[in-house]
């Protein structure tokens, strides 16, 4: 079972918990406790009737008010403040938000371009990769030709998002420094709906409230669907394969698998806020996400050699991951770089290891090699279909 089937876990929690605890009820009255109760339930309601389609038409519902209400703030901020545009372009260049030199310096005080570009395409392989709830979406298309488009859309939207965002951290940023001040020890991971609620006019406020709420349950809904396919495919059609070699339907037990791990996500969630120990739930995190990156070595192993094999992979991801703590949390490196130790570190070891103890392309009933880039023209069929088909001849 790939990643999220544990982190799809770990995300469903903790968007619970953050909605709850710091996005809403942080700046408005309304109890983290029926916060926390309501999203989780009605992402479990509508992900148990919709299944995968209903992930995605949701998702894209969810993503139009979430893009909607990011251009809204943006406008209105720079409305908000005096000079408009102008002051916001003068902060941004008086405090060092704009790229500078320094920024191409490896070892300077402020992360290198190149660093954060390289870790950068390490963290999106992980995504595009490993992460099930990404994979699952570009695999309900019906040709290679399609995902490839849905591809070329998703870097459209990205490298219209990416701005986005980030101009409304630094309108932001000068709003509060000249326009307004923020209160006394304020958390400023809750900015944006202090700002909507406190700013913006009622009806547009509520849009961006709905925006939060909207990209909190696109994240939610996605970790529970991809945790069913991961344990219904990955566990019980692997591993409790039906008998007689006859089909059988995945739906009623999928279902079931949703329910089960959205109540488990609601219920931590709701523990996390009734007792605030977010911090062990922090350490766990942190744990199963030094994961991630080398996860996607794994996959770069399997498509690009011939030579990677069971042990030499393992032994390249748990590697990889130990590596990346180190150089975490006793070299300090920040995360890019973390991103491409881990990468690097996962790639080679697993090869290294790999090699001694040979190759799983040499066997004639577990033939991988459909599965990498030496033979993508050739068809791959699965090893428990070509056991069945020897055993029917």
């Amino acid at each position: 079972m790939d990643a999220p089937g544990l982190g799809g876990l770990n995300w469903a929690v903790i968007i619970i918990y953050l909605l709850a605890t710091l996005a809403i009820s942080s700046v408005t009255d309304i109890s983290p406790v029926l916060i926390a109760a309501v999203v989780g339930v009605l992402s479990v309601i509508y992900t148990f009737l919709g299944g995968m389609e209903g992930v995605i038409w949701s998702d894209v519902a969810q993503a139009i008010i979430l893009l909607v209400g990011a251009a809204v703030i943006l406008i209105f901020g720079i409305a908000a403040i005096d000079g408009g545009l102008t002051t916001v372009a003068a902060d941004a260049a008086s405090d060092g938000k704009f790229i500078t030199a320094d920024n191409w310096t490896i070892g300077g005080a402020a992360a290198a371009i190149p660093i954060i570009f390289l870790g950068s395409v390490f963290n999106n392989l992980h995504q595009y990769t490993a992460s099930q709830d990404v994979v699952q979406r570009y695999q309900t298309t019906d040709s290679p030709k399609s995902t490839a488009k849905s591809l070329m859309v998703n870097r459209f939207l990205a490298l219209l998002t990416i701005p986005l965002f980030y101009g409304i951290g630094t309108v932001l940023y000068s709003y509060y420094r000249h326009a307004d001040a923020l209160p006394a020890d304020f958390n400023t991971s809750a900015i944006v709906p202090y700002f909507a609620v406190k700013v913006l006019p009622a009806g547009i406020s509520g849009l961006l409230i709905a925006a939060i709420f909207a990209a909190a349950q696109s994240t939610i809904s996605s970790s529970l669907n991809s945790i069913s396919a991961c344990v219904t495919v990955d566990i019980r059609d692997r591993f409790f394969p039906p008998r007689g070699g006859k089909p059988r339907s995945g739906v009623g037990f999928s279902r079931f698998v949703i329910i089960a791990v959205g109540i488990a996500s609601v219920a931590v969630a709701l523990y996390l806020v009734a007792t605030d120990q977010a911090e062990t739930w922090d350490l766990f995190l942190s744990i199963t996400g030094l994961f991630g990156v080398p996860l996607a070595g794994v996959f770069a192993l399997g498509i690009f050699t011939k030579r990677a094999n069971t042990f030499g992979v393992l032994c390249g991801l748990l590697l990889g991951a130990g590596l990346a703590w180190y150089v975490q949390n006793v070299v300090g490196l920040n995360t890019f770089a973390i991103s491409i130790v881990a990468f690097v570190a996962s790639v080679v070891l697993g090869y290294v290891f790999s090699v001694p103890t040979g190759s799983l392309a040499v066997h004639a009933d577990r033939d991988i090699l459909p599965l990498t880039i030496y033979g993508k023209r050739e068809a791959y069929v699965p090893h428990r279909l070509r056991r069945h088909e020897t055993q029917a001849h």
